[in-house]
């Protein structure tokens, strides 16, 4: 399989306690019925799932569960510590996020992400939000993600926003499959 490297700045963050503020309201109204709604996605099919990584990933180099043959991520889904929740507006779907609830009481936000037609909607930071508080809800001590600088410009800022305190940053190459449709940005590639 032929690969392209790219140079991405990973920033891994934590939260060691859950925001005292109250949460940001989704958009919702007369202005998009039926309105925003977060759907947690019990039994998500692989194609649903792929579906939702690969366009929200397509911009941002999201390549690593692209990659994956749909057993590992069927079985993924089949975990019982591993949650989906869709963002709905106007009934379609408009982002996603999914959880993963450790033994140790870490819950890290493996994925978070809007789909390019609802970027720039002012649901982003009540969508992280919601991802926040359901984490916190189950049995959680800390919660964890991880940014680069390879995702929307928004990400990390959003983050400390939202509360997320900076642990470390680390300088990555990632071998990037070169047939799998994604868009490699020139400013990370280093060949």
């Amino acid at each position: 399989m032929a690969t392209t490297p790219v140079q991405v700045e990973v920033t891994f963050l934590r939260m060691e306690r859950p925001p005292a503020d109250p949460p940001a309201a989704l958009p919702s109204g007369a202005a998009l019925p039926p309105g925003a709604d977060v759907v947690p996605v019990t039994g998500c099919s692989v194609g649903f799932y792929r579906y939702l990584y690969d366009t929200v990933g397509r911009d941002y180099c999201w390549w690593l569960r692209r990659t994956l043959p749909d057993a590992k991520i069927a079985a993924l889904l089949r975990d019982p510590a591993i949650s989906i929740h869709v963002l709905y507006r106007n009934g379609e779907p408009a982002g996603f996020h999914e959880l993963e609830r450790r033994w140790d009481g870490t819950t890290n936000l493996s994925y978070f992400g809007l789909l390019p037609h609802a970027i720039g909607k002012g649901m982003g930071r009540a969508f992280l939000r919601h991802a926040i508080d359901t984490a916190w809800a189950g049995n959680c001590s800390v919660m964890t993600v991880n940014t680069c600088t390879a995702d929307h410009p928004r990400a990390l800022p959003n983050y400390i926003a939202s509360g997320f305190q900076v642990v470390r940053r680390v300088r990555e190459e990632w071998p990037v499959p070169t047939d799998i449709g994604l868009r490699l940005p020139d400013r990370l590639r280093t060949g």
